[in-house]
Formats: C-alpha cells, sequence, structure tokens
C-alpha cells in the first residue's frame, strides 16, 4: 500500500514520535495507519525500557475535582529534568491521568497502569505512558495518587511543586474551603485535630520536651517540669494540627476560628513533588560535556 507525505505527517501529529520513524513505521507496515500506530508504539516500549533505570525525580503534581460527581484527585507525575516538567505538553499528561483516574477508580499504580485509558480507549494507560516517553524523550512515572469521593477542593501552589486535596461537609463557603486547602499547602499540618494525632509521636515529643526540661541548668520540680511539658505540647498541636494553626491570612485568630463552624474539614492529602526521592546528580553542561566526550 502506497503512503504521501501528508500521511507521514498525520502519524506524527496522532502518535508524537519523529519524521523519520513516522515513515519506517509506514514503510513497515505498508501503508497501513492503525499498524504503523502499533509499531510505533512497540518501538516506544523499548525506548521505554532504556530509559527505566534513568532517575526520574522532577515532575508535577496535579489535581483534578469533578463538582458535578463529586470525586477529587491528586496525582504525582515524575520525569527526568525540571525543563520537562514545566512544559505544557507534561502538565496535559499529568491532568488527564488525573480525570482517567476520577473515572476509572483504580486502587493502585500498578492497577492504572493495567486499564484502558479514559480518554482514549484504543490504549492502556501504560501505553499511554510509553508513548509519551518517546514523545517527550525522558523517563516518565506515575508514583502515586489519591481519588477521594465527596465535596472537595484543591491548591497547586509554585506550579505544581505542591498539591492539596480537601475533603470538606460542604462547598457553599467556597473561599474559605479554598483558604484551608491554601494553609495546608502553606503551613503542612500532619493531621486534622488533637484527637487525630499519631499517639506514637505524640509520646516520643513528650519525652524529647522531658528530658530537655530536665537537662535546664536549674533543676526543677517533676510538677513544674509536667506543666513545661504539656505547655510545649500545645505549641506542638498549632505546628501540626490544621483546625490549631494560625490562619495564614490572620495569624491572630486559628484555622478553626476562621471557619467558625461553617464547613468540616474530613480529610486532606498533601504531596509535594519529589520528596524522599533520589535527585540527579549531573548537571546539563556535563552532560552535554559527556556526550561530545563519546563522539
Amino acid at each position: 500500500m502506497e503512503f504521501t507525505a501528508k500521511d507521514v505527517m498525520t502519524l506524527r501529529e496522532r502518535s508524537g514520535a519523529g519524521m523519520m520513524d513516522c515513515k519506517k513505521a509506514l514503510k513497515e507496515c505498508d501503508g497501513d495507519m492503525e499498524k504503523a500506530m502499533d509499531y510505533l508504539r512497540e518501538k516506544s516500549l523499548a525506548a521505554s525500557a532504556k530509559k527505566a533505570l534513568r532517575i526520574a525525580a522532577e515532575g508535577v503534581v496535579d489535581c483534578f475535582v469533578c463538582d458535578g460527581c463529586k470525586v477529587g484527585v491528586i496525582v504525582e507525575l515524575n520525569c527526568e529534568t525540571d525543563f520537562v516538567a514545566k512544559t505544557d505538553a507534561f502538565k496535559e499528561l499529568a491532568r488527564n491521568i488525573a480525570k482517567h483516574i476520577a473515572k476509572k477508580a483504580p486502587a493502585t499504580v500498578e492497577e492504572l497502569m493495567a486499564q484502558t485509558y479514559a480518554l482514549d480507549e484504543s490504549m492502556t494507560v501504560e501505553n499511554l505512558i510509553n508513548t509519551s516517553v518517546a514523545k517527550i524523550g525522558e523517563k516518565i512515572t506515575i508514583r502515586r495518587f489519591e481519588r477521594i469521593e465527596g465535596v472537595c477542593d484543591s491548591y497547586i501552589h509554585m506550579g505544581g511543586k505542591i498539591g492539596v486535596l480537601l475533603q470538606v461537609s460542604d462547598k457553599t463557603e467556597g473561599t474559605a474551603v479554598h483558604d484551608v486547602a491554601m494553609q495546608i499547602a502553606a503551613a503542612k499540618p500532619t493531621c486534622i485535630d488533637k484527637a487525630d494525632c499519631d499517639q506514637a509521636e505524640l509520646d516520643h515529643e513528650r519525652e524529647v520536651l522531658r528530658a530537655q526540661a530536665m537537662n535546664e541548668p536549674k533543676p526543677k520540680p517533676a510538677a513544674i517540669i509536667e506543666k513545661m511539658v504539656e505547655g510545649r505540647i500545645e505549641k506542638y498541636y498549632k505546628e501540626v494540627c490544621l483546625l490549631e494553626q494560625p490562619f495564614v491570612k490572620n495569624q491572630d485568630e486559628s484555622v478553626r476560628t476562621m471557619i467558625n463552624g461553617r464547613f468540616d474539614v474530613i480529610r486532606f492529602v498533601r504531596y509535594e513533588m519529589g520528596e524522599g526521592l533520589q535527585k540527579r546528580e549531573d548537571n546539563f553542561a556535563e552532560e552535554v560535556a559527556a556526550q561530545t566526550a563519546k563522539k
């Protein structure tokens, strides 16, 4: 079957692959467009395998909230360089994956990768990632996600460096709800209220504070030490408990006071892009020098 330059351009637009790769695919598949697409996907799998050992510690955190279906999603998508993370194509990929998760409700990343892609039933999410790897030229991984069913709001900070997905009882007070999501991004609470504090962490904090008080130059009675410890625990609550924190827009009132019973905070998830991941240690100049040395 013959194919034209227009066919090559069409395949390039559909696949995002290079011009010569598209021409070769059409030639190998006798001009059949659908077979050529499959051919390129198979080749992108090979390209992805070569990139599998690279470090993907850059990327974005993104959220998608469907008010109509009452579902919210937060996802972290990683790549190799900050340059790629800032591109529209990569950000769109992250958003589309979040939309897929909202619709298909996978339980794990492994299940997500095996699902038929919600925005294009002709491929799986794994196919989508591999095609994107071939197009973008970097290793891409879906690191983690959370899907919440309920009334949700979200907040993205610093272009995707920090993301928050917040579930509340009511979204009538939209500005106040969004302010709480912003609070979580800025102040990094670990729980909603005092009752939600991790008891093991609280006990550990008490031990540390008690030891600090006992090691002060001037000895104090045990009863005084305990009062000092409890006073410092109250300060600890203001650091880790969302509702006890000073409100970022008005430090004279707590988040609880700002909300004033208008809605309840049910759950929140805060992702900071790349936290805990190993970073690339090479830089662009060194990479160019290394590539030049090989020639």
